[in-house]
């Protein structure tokens, strides 16, 4: 199937959102910035070279062998003109190393169109979610303003780097070396790919890529070669950040933060319609023809987790809900001049779609964002959501970690404190339970003005970190990543 879509079409509807330590600069920058959480969204100049980090805390559990990949933007500002929205920094991807109680940090920042252009012209002037095109940018396709930053997946012995608008970049896991975009078909080239596949527990991948209400399904193998590509059509055009699958289903949220128009930054396209609702797409795997629309009250929302199917025919999934979608409106934008402008907090709830076309919401009165499950049980009934804690008023980012249990109704957390930015945590398996495992994250520690590697036993959370390591470098609070068992 040959699927021609117009490329400067494409390049308007599917920009969403996206010797090396920090330079002395950097550090007297941020340093004179309003509020020392701006460390959080500082410049990194170059590459981090790999290096031991020191262990501060605890002892890492002997089982635990492996490596945190995580992605996110480092580089806002160049003497000719800055980035102005947080998902538009250029991607750097980082290398967590845990190892015989040891950890090791690399990081590099992806070898991208957007950052060489914009290297040689000193200043940001690709378009994205929220920064406008400048004088100077030349624009071929989508690949041109890719800032691949948002989230990684392994796909064979590769690592890709995954933005919303364009291709998955290639990258040596081992040695962060940028191999340049995937083309999973020559037709197919620069086509979007969305930074939150759903991986099957054989490894399947599947995909979406959005122009508008038109969507690429992408069908991947668990090596990552091009199983299947078919366009679909969705009821709306509407911001489409994550989706979510049960064994059988694609689940798609279509959110009433809708596209209205071509429009580059992308976020000035996007109009807040509440009165039309939340619509949900589910859509038959095997033959994407079978669709059914399912009707929710209005909601704006980035992140969910997975779904799963029950006997009556009954799907139920979670997500990190919001009233409005103004954090990436306003706040996500204000961050970058160090301005901490609040916003509704996501809260954690449940939705379920019934088979005879009912639907319903549970909140968990959980504020937090990042809702992580054990991968294993992707599309199977699960009890447990792991998040990054939004407890929080007068500074952004999170603070705090913990699980939530859907059957007791109970959230366990551990609060790292006003002195640490959290990112997001990743559950790894530590044994058949649901709950047996460890949480792995990471956060800046701002009095060491220092990142952190953090493992929490899942069933402890309210103890703590079991251990942390501590790097002699500070890297700006990230967005999303994967862990690869040793």
């Amino acid at each position: 199937m040959t699927i021609q879509l117009d490329r400067r079409r494409l390049l308007g509807a599917g920009l969403f959102a996206g010797a090396a330590m920090l330079l002395p600069p950097e550090k007297l920058f941020a340093a004179t910035l309003p509020a020392d959480w701006t460390l959080g969204v500082a410049d990194v100049e170059a590459d981090i070279g790999p290096r031991a980090m020191r262990l501060v805390h605890g002892r890492a559990p002997h089982a635990l062998k492996g490596v945190l990949f995580r992605n996110g933007p480092a580089k806002f500002h160049r003497p000719g003109g800055d980035t102005t929205h947080w998902f538009d920094g250029d991607g750097m991807v980082r290398r967590f190393a845990i190892a015989d109680g040891q950890a090791r940090i690399a990081a590099r920042f992806v070898d991208t169109d957007k950052r060489r252009q914009e290297s040689k012209l000193g200043a940001m002037v690709m378009p994205g979610f929220g920064t406008p095109r400048r004088a100077g940018a030349v624009l071929t396709g989508p690949d041109s303003a890719n800032a691949a930053n948002t989230s990684v997946m392994m796909a064979g012995d590769e690592l890709w780097a995954l933005w919303e608008g364009g291709s998955a970049y290639r990258l040596d896991p081992d040695t962060l070396e940028t191999r340049g975009p995937k083309t999973l078909r020559p037709d197919l080239a620069q086509m979007p790919f969305l930074a939150h596949p759903r991986v099957e527990p054989d490894g399947t991948v599947w995909n979406l890529g959005l122009a508008g209400a038109n969507a690429m399904v992408w069908k991947l193998s668990p090596g990552g070669a091009l199983a299947q590509a078919q366009l679909i059509r969705l009821p709306r055009a509407s911001s489409v950040h994550d989706f979510t699958a049960t064994a059988r289903h694609l689940v798609i949220v279509l959110q009433p933060w809708m596209q209205t128009r071509d429009a580059l930054p992308l976020s000035t396209g996007l109009e807040w319609k509440p009165e039309a609702g939340t619509q949900v797409l589910v859509v038959d795997k095997d033959d994407l023809t079978k669709r059914r629309v399912f009707e929710l009250p209005a909601f704006a929302f980035f992140h969910l987790g997975d779904a799963w199917e029950e006997g009556d025919g009954t799907i139920r999934f979670d997500g990190c809900l919001t009233s409005d979608p103004e954090f990436g409106v306003r706040e996500a934008s204000d961050l970058l001049i160090g301005r901490h402008s609040a916003t509704p907090a996501p809260i954690l709830t449940m939705i379920a779609l019934h088979a005879n076309g009912r639907t319903t919401m549970t909140p968990s009165g959980v504020r937090a964002e990042f809702p992580q499950n054990d991968k294993r049980r992707a599309g199977v009934r699960r009890r447990f959501t792991a998040y990054a804690g939004l407890n929080r008023a007068d500074r952004p980012f999170a603070r705090g970690v913990g699980l939530y249990d859907w059957e007791q109704q109970v959230a366990r957390e551990y609060d790292f404190g006003a002195r640490q930015l959290i990112e997001e945590f990743l559950f790894v398996p530590g044994g058949e339970a649901e709950d047996a495992g460890w949480l792995v994250g990471t956060s800046v520690n701002l009095d060491a003005k220092a990142t952190e590697l953090h493992v929490i036993d899942a069933r402890r959370i309210e103890a703590g970190p079991v251990a942390s390591w501590r790097a002699d470098v500070a890297l700006p609070v990230g967005f999303h990543g994967t862990f690869r068992r040793g």
